[in-house]
């Protein structure tokens, strides 16, 4: 009798087992169905907005024209300007962020938090903040200026030089350099420098011989991604360099709008797209060796106090040096808003001198009083609009896009075609990285202009550019976050009978929840500040924030540019407080931007 129930209950176990596994079964089913589905989305949208753009740019670029823009002497004078300048940039970066990296890889201090806050707020800034900013400090009636008059001193020239584009690329990149090489150097295992020490090597021979080495993969990628930024450059220098400098980026831009020469403009955006494709292939091998298995230690055995006084005098100094040169360009711009220079004419007709809020309540005119001048306020309005839509598409975008990349193969080994598939996935991804906003636009521009897609006049035309120039950031956020969900956990969820849907819901996007957010506002910024793609698809009668401030910046009077100060400084409150978020709900050891 014992030995019948026994069976029976053997016979119970196995059908609960079958009916356990044909459950995993069908949710497994289900997970790779929909990573099809996304892979397939995904892969859509890019075929239509990013190499369909492309297309009509080769289209266009290919022709009697590319073979004269190509013998110009004057194109490849600009190709060189634009690789002199980047270089320069990169190395002045590295000099000045080497120092902040070090800093925050080896030791622990009060404010260390808030230091990388405040020197990550420079990366998402527009363009035309900053350049706005490092005018009211270096330009010709900037503060610096008005100190060296007032004690009788010669008044330097410094904008419209190669010495403000490269201080406003040091202001932009100096972050980078403190993240990617500081935080790879933080797990560097210190004794091995510490073991040539003792061998009789002084610091600087340990340094060259043993950290250097091992420090190289994160060097080199930070250089290199320096280097992309400032070869792609465009708002700094056409606004701080002025008619005297000019990059690939601004060429394509004048060849689009001053001489409305579109075949010479495509030729240039493919000299560049080939330019910066072999750069964004070159990184993206370096950023492979970064995440290469290592002898990496965790910082809480590679840093340590400020136990000495002079190692606080020289991080009191390093720190200092930093806040100097990233804050002072945004202090400048703030207190030049609110300050009248020399004595003007108020609103009200009076002459007036000194503080004022004038420039704020102009943001609220349209002097024209006409359909296609809107208000300056009305512009920083439709920016909001844009960006609120551009988060809207690249978290509907992204987080699904980083649930695919992120889960493991539901049979437990990734198949060959899997294998391409999430590889594919993965290099689709950094595509707009390696394409400058400009080129972007200048695409979106031939592409969309006439049939079978013509949205030139739809209003979501900006927010789709900006949805492909911040959708790598988005999905680079939320990838680290999805990564460490443990696939134990899905697995039991879908063996209790969760369906996809349901595991998803409960298990992963709790644990997300923080990193879309992050993910947010990082997209919210970006395209708040964005200029490149924008100042070529924007509408008259639609213009942003950035657009309104470079047309600000361009006309005469005082009050035009007390304007584009005002409407800078609450672009700069608007990304500067999107980036605190962001470090404040960074979660650590995980998220990667």
């Amino acid at each position: 009798m014992d030995g019948d129930c026994g069976e029976v209950r053997s016979q119970k176990t196995e059908v609960s087992n079958q009916k356990s596994e044909g459950k995993s079964q069908r949710s497994e089913g289900g997970v790779s169905d929909f990573r099809l589905l996304t892979s397939i989305a995904i892969i859509l949208f890019f075929v239509v907005f990013y190499f369909y753009p492309m297309a009509a740019i080769i289209g266009r670029g290919v022709s009697p024209a590319m073979l004269d823009t190509l013998a110009d002497a004057d194109t490849w004078r600009i190709v060189g300007f634009t690789c002199w300048q980047a270089a320069l940039s990169t190395l002045l970066t590295l000099a000045v962020g080497l120092p902040g990296a070090y800093l925050v890889a080896r030791y622990t201090f009060r404010g260390q938090s808030l230091l990388r806050a405040l020197t990550a707020v420079p990366f998402v800034m527009p363009t035309l903040v900053v350049a706005a900013g490092f005018n009211a400090l270096i330009g010709k009636r900037g503060w610096i200026n008005l100190l060296l008059a007032s004690l009788r001193l010669p008044t330097p020239a410094l904008t419209h030089s190669l010495a403000a584009i490269l201080l406003a690329h040091i202001f932009y990149n100096t972050t980078i350099v403190i993240r990617l090489v500081g935080d790879y150097w933080s797990h560097l295992d210190p004794r091995l420098a510490q073991a040539a020490r003792t061998l009789g090597a002084n610091r600087l021979r340990a340094f060259a011989a043993v950290t250097l080495p091992l420090l190289s993969p994160a060097l080199l990628a930070a250089a290199l991604l320096v280097f992309i930024f400032d070869f792609t450059s465009f708002g700094v220098v056409l606004v701080l360099g002025g008619p005297r400098f000019a990059t690939l980026e601004v060429e394509i831009y004048r060849q689009t709008f001053a001489f409305f020469d579109l075949p010479a403009a495509a030729a240039l955006s493919l000299l560049q797209l080939a330019c910066t494709f072999a750069l964004t292939l070159i990184y993206t091998r370096l950023s492979a060796r970064l995440s290469a298995p290592a002898n990496l230690r965790s910082t809480e055995f590679t840093q340590k106090p400020l136990h000495t006084l002079r190692r606080k005098l020289a991080a009191a100094i390093i720190v200092a040096g930093l806040f100097a040169l990233l804050l002072s360009p945004l202090a400048a711009l703030g207190a030049r808003s609110v300050t009248r220079l020399e004595a003007e004419r108020g609103q009200r007709g009076e002459i007036q001198r000194g503080l004022t809020l004038d420039y704020y309540r102009a943001l609220f005119d349209n002097e024209r009083g006409e359909a296609f001048f809107v208000s300056p306020i009305a512009a920083l309005g439709n920016s909001i609009r844009y960006a609120l839509i551009t988060v809207m598409l690249s978290l509907l975008l992204g987080i699904p896009t980083a649930w695919a990349l992120a889960t493991p193969s539901p049979v437990g080994a990734v198949s060959t075609a899997e294998g391409r598939g999430g590889g594919l996935l993965e290099s689709l991804i950094l595509l707009p990285l390696g394409t400058s906003a400009i080129t972007l636009g200048l695409g979106f521009l031939l592409a969309f202009n006439r049939a079978p897609l013509n949205l030139r006049a739809s209003p979501l035309l900006i927010p789709l550019a900006h949805t492909l120039i911040a959708f790598p950031f988005v999905v680079r956020t939320l990838l680290p976050t999805w990564r460490s969900i443990r696939p134990q956990w899905r697995r039991a969820a879908a063996t209790l009978g969760a369906s996809p849907a349901k595991v998803w819901r409960r298990i992963d996007l709790p644990i997300i929840g923080r990193a879309a957010i992050v993910a947010a506002a990082f997209a919210f910024a970006i395209s708040l500040g964005e200029f490149g793609a924008t100042a070529l698809l924007t509408r008259p009668e639609l213009p942003t924030a950035a657009v309104a401030i470079y047309s600000f910046i361009g006309k005469p009077g005082a009050l035009n540019f007390g304007r584009a100060l005002a409407m800078s400084v609450l672009l700069m409150i608007a990304t500067a407080s999107s980036i605190l978020l962001i470090e404040k709900l960074r979660i650590k050891g995980v998220a990667e931007f």
